[in-house]
């Protein structure tokens, strides 16, 4: 009897310890956490996302680059869905029955609770129509946001565009959920965590008729959205305006820098394409079509493209020569036509000292002074890995840094490639010779050229190249931006020698017809690139004026002929157009060439295309 007293006594003390767990669990769910009376009252509640506009973008004389538009997504929380009038509601929203139900089906494998994006991007037309027959159909509700417009179809590749958020940017950064759009390419991209803002979040009480009823508990649990932060570009609108207008119909880039900052002027590649592509219903289709065409518009050629940079490239081999007080006074002949190992392509004065080799463009020099460059050292390898080294530090061969997306490191070849293609301790200056006049293994980007320029400009320093100049902070203050500055201490009379090499190339040398301004003095140096695929590519880089330059360039155009063909003349008309805000008269013959030439229809016809 006694067993059984204790047993009852032991049961009841287990049934009163289970009753009393559960009526603290539900004191402390019910009334202590006010996250249940969302769940509870979620039959009658919604949670929605306020997206706060993205940022604007100017250009560094306050012209509006980016601004938003209104749009609106259609959302749908599966498991409140009823049966609906499925071709009443694709007339209204403009999509076919077929997509929809894809649409919805993935919404159901993605959550039977939370709402997702089935069509998205809605006009303010039928956002207004659908509005008004929304409380025929449960479960769906619309969401506001904002999307980028452009008041001109230019910079396409520096603003870059924006997308819906992929499964790897959700897992990455838990700020990002199914739906969201995030910074894809350029600017967009690169200063994305500023553009974006932060989004705030509503609960809204909505009736048995699907419509909103007003905010719950008076928007205590909501949080407010915070709109991004506006940028002001380092860009020039009117003369990134310009030289895409001068780009047109060609295949190539064009970079222009202000050497004092390292702000960029100029950021173009061509063929390029209208950002509002990516806008609107048809985004995904026009995507697909960029994305196949031959001329790969969407490569940003001025950054992300690496080409052999030819003549052009006897600039930084000149300053490895100084730096090694290798050419200071050293002069080396040259047969024109008949000289070897490496040609050079005319006859004039030898022999020849540095600036005029540079005016000259003469191979057979700077062959002389890379064999003289590499057998100052002991071994063929270290006399490799100092002049790579040179290179490196100039910003050739690796990223320059700065805030450009998709940046090309290009390449200048180490002693391991060569090692491992000839055999080590089986190659010398002679077997990588091309490497002394830019061709070879040697790879640049337009990017990398108009930084050795401002290099030379300064004589002795540059900025990292940057798209941005400062970021207007939530309380309006403007947070202005600073990037590194990199010094390479050659000796000032040794940066004037190229200086004034480079005078002479446009003044009596190989860009005197094509480059030549009247009253101001330009300093540049052409290029002109074998290309086993077509035309020699045409190649151009300079900075004006003189003294205190204010613009340093290069241009780069694919099956250009020559370097004084096609960009020696852009380049020129550009640093015109900012020094003076016009073209002379006297010149304004190679404006309309520039301006009406193309070379893309030329290729086509050459390749049958």
């Amino acid at each position: 009897m006694d067993i059984y007293s204790k047993r009852k006594y032991l049961v009841i003390g287990l049934f009163s310890l289970v009753a009393f767990v559960i009526v603290i669990r539900l004191f402390t769910i019910q009334v202590l956490d006010s996250s249940y009376k969302i769940s509870a009252a979620s039959n009658v509640l919604r949670r929605v996302v306020n997206f706060p506009a993205r940022g604007l973008i100017y250009d560094r004389n306050g012209k509006l680059l980016v601004f938003n538009q209104a749009a609106y997504d259609v959302l749908i929380t599966p498991r409140e869905m009823k049966p609906f009038d499925t071709l009443a509601f694709c007339r209204i929203v403009g999509v076919e029955k077929e997509e929809l139900a894809r649409e919805i089906k993935n919404a159901r494998s993605y959550s039977m609770y939370k709402p997702s994006p089935i069509i998205k991007q809605l006009s303010s037309q039928t956002y207004a129509v659908l509005q008004e027959q929304l409380f025929k159909y449960p479960g769906f509700f619309i969401q506001a946001r904002t999307l980028r417009q452009f008041p001109s179809k230019m910079a396409a590749h520096v603003m870059g565009y924006i997308g819906e958020v992929d499964q790897k940017g959700i897992d990455n950064n838990s700020y990002y959920e199914s739906g969201d759009y995030i910074g894809k390419s350029g600017i967009e991209k690169m200063y994305e965590e500023d553009l974006r803002g932060r989004k705030g979040i509503s609960y809204m009480m909505v009736d048995v008729h699907n419509m909103p009823k007003g905010s719950y508990e008076q928007g205590r649990l909501d949080t407010a959205a915070s709109i991004g932060k506006n940028l002001t570009s380092t860009l020039n609108a009117d003369l990134q305006n310009y030289g895409e207008r001068l780009l047109s119909g060609k295949v190539g880039s064009i970079v222009a820098i202000e050497p004092s900052t390292g702000e960029i002027l100029i950021l173009a590649s061509s063929p390029t394409f209208d950002p509002g592509l990516f806008i609107g219903r048809e985004r995904s289709k026009n995507y697909a079509v960029l994305l196949n065409d031959p001329y790969k518009p969407m490569l940003n050629r001025a950054i992300s493209s690496s080409y052999p940079p030819g003549s052009t490239f006897k600039l930084a081999n000149a300053l490895i020569g100084l730096q090694e007080g290798i050419l200071q006074s050293v002069r080396y002949s040259c047969q024109g036509p008949s000289s070897s190992p490496i040609v050079c392509t005319h006859n004039h004065e030898t022999p020849l000292g540095l600036v005029s080799a540079i005016r000259e463009s003469c191979n057979a020099f700077f062959w002389q002074a890379f064999r003289a460059e590499i057998n100052h050292y002991p071994t063929s390898a270290e006399g490799l890995d100092a002049f790579r080294n040179h290179l490196l530090e100039m910003g050739i061969g690796r990223k320059i840094g700065g805030d450009l997306y998709a940046e090309t490191s290009g390449s200048v070849p180490a002693v391991s490639y060569y090692d491992k293609y000839f055999g080590s301790s089986h190659w010398n200056a002679l077997t990588i010779r091309s490497l002394s006049i830019g061709q070879g293994e040697l790879l640049l980007s337009p990017l990398q050229l108009a930084n050795m320029v401002s290099l030379i400009a300064n004589r002795g320093y540059y900025i990292a190249p940057h798209l941005v100049r400062s970021i207007q902070d939530y309380d309006g203050s403007q947070k202005v931006l600073q990037f590194e500055k990199h010094t390479i201490d050659a000796g000032l009379e040794n940066y004037e020698m190229i200086v004034q090499g480079m005078e002479q190339v446009v003044e009596a040398g190989t860009a005197r017809q094509s480059a030549k301004i009247d009253s101001v003095i330009i300093c540049g140096k052409t290029g002109t690139i074998q290309n086993p695929h077509g035309q020699p590519h045409s190649a151009f880089v300079a900075f004006g004026p003189k003294i205190n330059p204010q613009i340093a360039i290069a241009v780069y155009i694919e099956n250009g002929v020559w370097g004084a063909r096609y960009a020696a003349p852009i380049a020129s008309l550009i640093i015109e157009k900012y020094l003076r805000g016009k073209i002379a008269k006297n010149r304004q013959h190679f404006e309309d060439a520039m301006l009406n030439s193309d070379l893309i229809s030329t290729m086509k016809i050459e390749t049958g295309d």
